[in-house]
């Protein structure tokens, strides 16, 4: 399976504006000016990426979540190209939901089925956490 994205940037600006096979936008600045970063775009991407696995799993497992959020922040290298060392994401969930069942939904978005993870664990260490707020 290949992804395709073609993107045109702005020389003056550095602004990017790409689209996805399917017309999906996505802008990028250099700074925060506009919009995210590349950086802040791969963290998202992250977020995205393994929120979606755990709450289709949480799905699976019956359990009753009934809100979810995901913090996602990273350290990254003093020397360019300035690579992620460190990534920590914590889970808050609310809901009826079985901590060994949150627990397991997260190992294995993190080990089997998060493909961003998988990229970014290859260069940086990969912390996840989670809060269960119960209602």
């Amino acid at each position: 399976m290949s992804n395709h994205i073609v993107a045109s940037v702005d020389p003056q600006t550095c602004r990017v504006d790409a689209r996805t096979d399917d017309g999906q936008p996505i802008a990028m600045e250099l700074d925060e000016r506009g919009g995210p970063t590349p950086v802040e775009s791969l963290l998202a991407s992250l977020a995205g990426c393994t929120a979606m696995d755990v709450a289709s799993i949480l799905l699976k497992k019956r359990q009753g979540a009934t809100a979810y959020e995901i913090e996602v922040d990273g350290d990254r290298a003093d020397v360019h190209p300035r690579v992620f060392t460190a990534i920590r994401v914590e889970h808050r969930v609310r809901g009826a939901v079985e901590p060994e069942a949150l627990r397991r939904s997260i190992e294995l978005s993190a080990t089997r089925y998060c493909r961003v993870s998988a990229m970014l664990s290859a260069v940086a260490r990969l912390e996840h956490s989670y809060r269960l707020i119960d209602d």
